[in-house]
């Protein structure tokens, strides 16, 4: 009888993969969800586990085949008398006859339920280590999602036996974290795993075979794979650490020129009062986009300030009509993003992007609107805004700010925009100078309003004022379009009138 291993579910909107790795030849033992080989998308990396135990009769998909969703892999034969030898032993030969009674006590930790649209996670941080005891509802790890972080409780009490993801790992929503076991068998088990898990990157680091994406990708840019760290099982080398390796050694000059200041010495009674916080993924990869953003484009900013007072009063007039009729309170954002859009058909390469040579103009509009999350900054795209109503910009942006708040927004969703507005001025900001979102070359700031004596036909009024900030690619940007852009933003909003009629 023999097991077919096929492949699972890639993701959404996902149809094919790359076999990078086998971890198993054909001949060799597997257990039951045993890792046997490694597949590749454009978007993440997944492992595939064997679906029984038993012997490796057949590998379908060699190394570097392109295969569809269930796809056949391989095929498993049924082991006989040889199955139950398979799982790695963890118990010496006196431990044998108590083994059974702590398998059958073992639970298995699995990744709980991540949220809506959201398919993987990132082992953060394991509270808990090999060997140790655990009760059942204890935190033990921690997943991170691009979205929202997930603690994860024992399901259990007894003793940490195995960790199957270690921190760094990416599992999809169905994988096994860990096993813990109950009892007193499993304590002489525990640290007979940690030397092997311990020795086992030393002995893989041997001969380890590079994803095929990432040995292309390093043979087109010139790379040693010496020089590149790998992330992937066992150190194996991906793709996107060939990218970041590339990101790297553009950065390395400014990096030597200008080289990080080391931490001023704390004293004693002060280095008592501090606490020590591992960033979250999410926040790494902030910093990361954010830093990358400043070391690729030439930035830039200019500023303006526009008067509030046409815009104020339009909304107070309509505003109740508005949500008596949509169902959705009339904001300042629907007015922003028509103004913007308006903007950015008179000034086209500011809705560009730079790819290699090319300038790459969009004749859409795909909105991202920056929102603040418990967590950290979030852009929510919103699809082709310039042919969207009031109404259904106010309905989009309270309906994506909401799922950002809690942490439902899928990749896609914060995915392919082209210019960005970012509202500084909910929190009380005045003034400031944003920071480009890649690959586009514009960003928009809203600031607070606030009233200020202007001079209007010769005579003072206070008028409601705001300031205006566009960040914007030199590279492809002129200063001549930024100012206009900024300036069609300030006249579509001190005369909304000129949006309807679209001049």
């Amino acid at each position: 009888m023999t097991t077919e291993v096929r492949v699972p579910t890639l993701g959404e909107s996902v149809t094919e993969a790359t076999v990078a790795t086998w971890f198993k030849k054909a001949g060799d033992p597997v257990a039951q969800d045993e890792m046997l080989c490694e597949l590749e998308t454009d978007k993440v990396t997944v492992e595939v586990p064997a679906p029984a135990s038993g012997t490796l009769a057949e590998i379908v998909a060699n190394e570097g085949d392109t295969v569809g969703v269930d796809a056949l892999l391989a095929n498993i034969a049924e082991a006989g008398e040889a199955g139950p030898e398979t799982p790695e032993p963890k118990t010496s030969a006196e431990d044998a006859p108590a083994k059974g009674d702590s398998a059958a006590a073992s639970v298995d930790v699995m990744v709980p339920t991540l949220g809506e649209s959201v398919t993987e996670a990132t082992v953060s941080t394991w509270f808990k280590k090999v060997g140790d005891t655990v009760a059942q509802d204890e935190m033990l790890c921690e997943l991170e999602t691009d979205k929202v972080s997930v603690e994860v409780p024992s399901p259990a009490a007894g003793v940490l036996a195995e960790i199957t993801a270690p921190e760094g790992a990416t599992v999809d929503a169905s994988a096994k974290l860990g096993v813990i076991s109950g009892g007193e068998a499993s304590a002489a088990a525990a640290p007979a795993t940690a030397p092997a898990a311990a020795a086992a990157p030393a002995a893989a680091s041997k001969d380890v075979a590079n994803a095929p994406s990432a040995e292309k990708a390093m043979a087109e840019a010139g790379l040693d794979a010496a020089n590149v760290k790998g992330t992937g099982r066992d150190g194996r080398i991906m793709k996107e650490d060939v990218a970041s390796a590339i990101a790297a050694a553009k950065s390395a000059p400014a990096a030597a020129s200008a080289p990080a200041a080391p931490r001023a010495p704390v004293a004693a009674d002060d280095a008592a009062r501090e606490e020590r916080v591992k960033m979250t993924r999410l926040r790494q990869t902030i910093a990361r986009r954010l830093k990358d953003s400043q070391n690729t484009a030439a930035m830039l900013t200019t500023y303006n300030e526009v008067d509030m007072t046409e815009v104020m009063a339009l909304r107070n007039e309509y505003k109740d009509l508005f949500l008596k009729k949509h169902g959705v309170k009339l904001g300042f954002m629907s007015f922003f993003t028509k103004a913007c859009c308006h903007a950015l058909r008179e000034v086209p390469e500011v809705n560009a992007e730079i790819d290699g040579t090319d300038i790459v103009y969009k004749n859409f509009v795909h909105m991202g609107i920056a929102a603040g999350t418990p967590t950290g900054l979030v852009v929510p795209v919103i699809r082709d805004a310039d042919a969207m109503s009031f109404a259904d910009i106010e309905k989009a942006i309270a309906e994506k700010g909401a799922r950002a708040r809690d942490g439902k927004l899928s990749m896609a969703e914060m995915q392919g925009g082209t210019f960005t507005i970012s509202n500084g001025g909910v929190y009380g900001s005045l003034m400031s100078s944003p920071i480009l979102n890649p690959p586009q070359s514009g960003i928009l700031g809203m600031h607070k309003i606030q009233d200020r004596p202007m001079a209007i036909n010769g005579k003072v009024e206070i008028r409601p004022m705001m300031y205006l900030a566009l960040s914007y690619d030199h590279r492809i940007v002129d200063g001549k379009g930024a100012v206009t852009f900024l300036v069609r933003v300030k006249e579509a909003l001190e005369d909304p009138r000129r949006l309807l009629m679209d001049l």
